[in-house]
């Protein structure tokens, strides 16, 4: 039998936070297949959590990303932001909290390997984060998240190392229209030593999106990113294996 209380306590201490009502953070760990299996019980899985934490870290994060980088435009953060709360980032710090051994699951799910399954881990992150900010509010969960956010950011990212959206969004187009994207320069502005680069592309006979960026490069990928969200594509953020990326400032 999963021992909840257990799980309470060890989660409690390794979130840093102590819970006025410990059975959030009990509900938060309640996979809808552990509920499944237990018909007739007044059980809830942790679904409506997840909502609510998804909501929650895109407002930590933005409200993060707009202090620490005052330079960069809503491309940019927008691209950013995506990427610091994307499915892997999040069941990368669900590790880092050992949140997996502690999720209720059913046992199908359990000997699945859905303790390490990062669609799983990064949907139970969330919950917990919604628990934490129903128990303290959006302090709380600050509390719990800037440490990992600050953390990811001090390893150094840019839009162009943590996605690129105009391989993806290439990809897309030859797919579904036969076709390539097609980026123009609309807008070039600001000092020279801090340059907003406004560019357009077009993706297919419906898409045409903006992006904003220091740089040709950036603004192209947050067209890009831009375009995906209207094709409504998932995009796959991976990094490049080559961490030594070339100055993507233009002349």
């Amino acid at each position: 039998m999963h021992d909840t209380s257990s799980a309470v306590h060890t989660l409690s201490r390794t979130l840093g936070y102590s819970f006025r009502d410990a059975s959030l953070l009990q509900s938060a760990l309640v996979h809808t297949s552990y509920v499944n299996e237990r018909p007739g019980r007044e059980l809830e899985s942790n679904e409506r959590l997840e909502f609510l934490g998804d909501a929650v870290l895109g407002v930590v994060v933005a409200h993060r990303l707009y202090e620490l980088r005052p330079e960069s435009p809503e491309g940019e953060l927008t691209v950013l932001r995506a990427w610091l709360v994307r499915q892997s980032t999040l069941a990368r710090w669900a590790r880092q909290l050992d949140l997996g051994p502690h999720l209720m699951l059913g046992r199908g799910e359990a000997r699945g390997g859905g303790r390490d399954r990062p669609a799983l881990l990064s949907r139970g992150f969330e919950s917990v984060i919604g628990a934490v900010y129903l128990d303290g509010g959006l302090d709380a969960a600050r509390s719990v998240l800037l440490p990992l956010v600050d953390n990811e950011v001090q390893i150094g990212f840019s839009p162009q190392r943590v996605v690129d959206a105009k391989s993806r969004l290439q990809q897309v187009t030859q797919a579904r229209f036969e076709s390539t994207p097609v980026y123009n320069l609309v807008d070039h502005s600001g000092p020279g030593h801090a340059p907003v680069f406004v560019v357009e592309v077009r993706a297919g006979p419906e898409v045409n999106a903006r992006g904003i960026g220091h740089s040709k490069r950036a603004a192209q990928q947050a067209a890009a990113h831009a375009a995906l969200q209207q094709l409504n594509v998932q995009e796959s953020y991976e990094e490049p294996e080559d961490s030594t990326l070339e100055d993507d400032r233009d002349d």
